[in-house]
């Protein structure tokens, strides 16, 4: 079964991610060394900084650009499937240009929540993107939103909902900004335990200094925890979810 990297921001130039064609492909090698055959290319979109027909047309730029060096190497790199790293905004639900940043030809969209107490509006666009326009909907970095609610029932609410969640590798090996280190990983234990067949695993890799790509190292700490069936069962979910 492919080794999917679900989120990464290795297109160059496009983001706060790689910054060139240089990066990127150090970025790609790395990939590959450490197993990975099919990349997400998710760079970020701000609907507030630019439109849908404008980022479409700087990440095609971008892709270019990657597909050139994959051509250019001396081996077989991972394949890029593009798609996009969605910030949440207010009306979200209704915006009928969202479907576009889907990833690859599927109905998946990669949703990036707010750092902040999710409310009653928030809940009602989530539900809106999942109800009205059909999308799947996966919850970008699933860990980074924890500490924000203080009142847990729309966090119960959405959980609740038809969708699908992922996890950075570096959740299971470094020591994060957004929870404490004991925390984080008990609330990453736990919740690939109670959504093992929703939950993805990306890197979100920016760069080849502190945030390179690290699905190897953020895999064997599952696997030391939960054993190889936790990381087959997450493959096999992205697998059919992409259908790959």
């Amino acid at each position: 079964m492919n080794l999917v990297d679900f989120h990464t921001h290795i297109l160059p130039g496009i983001d706060d991610g790689s910054q060139d064609e240089s990066m990127t492909r150090d970025m790609l090698f790395e990939e590959k060394r450490q197993g990975v055959v099919d990349i997400v290319a998710t760079p970020h979109f701000y609907a507030n900084q630019m439109s849908v027909d404008g980022f479409l047309e700087n990440r095609s730029a971008a892709l270019k650009k990657a597909e050139q060096i994959r051509r250019e190497a001396d081996e077989s790199l991972p394949s890029i499937i593009t798609g996009a790293e969605v910030y949440y905004f207010s009306g979200i639900g209704r915006a009928e240009e969202i479907p576009r940043l889907c990833i690859g030809d599927t109905r998946v969209l990669l949703l990036e929540m707010p750092f902040e107490q999710w409310t009653d509006d928030v809940l009602r666009d989530v539900k809106d993107l999942i109800r009205k326009q059909k999308l799947t909907i996966v919850l970008a970095h699933i860990e980074r939103y924890y500490r924000f609610q203080k009142d847990m029932d729309i966090w119960d609410c959405i959980m609740d909902l038809p969708l699908h969640t992922q996890i950075n590798a570096g959740s299971f090996v470094n020591k994060g900004r957004f929870l404490r280190p004991d925390r984080r990983w008990q609330f990453c234990i736990d919740f690939l335990n109670d959504h093992p067949d929703t939950l993805h695993m990306g890197s979100d890799c920016h760069n080849m200094v502190n945030r390179p790509p690290n699905l190897e190292k953020g895999r064997e700490g599952i696997k030391a925890k939960l054993g190889q069936e936790a990381l087959d069962c997450i493959d096999a979910s992205t697998a059919k979810l992409l259908g790959l």
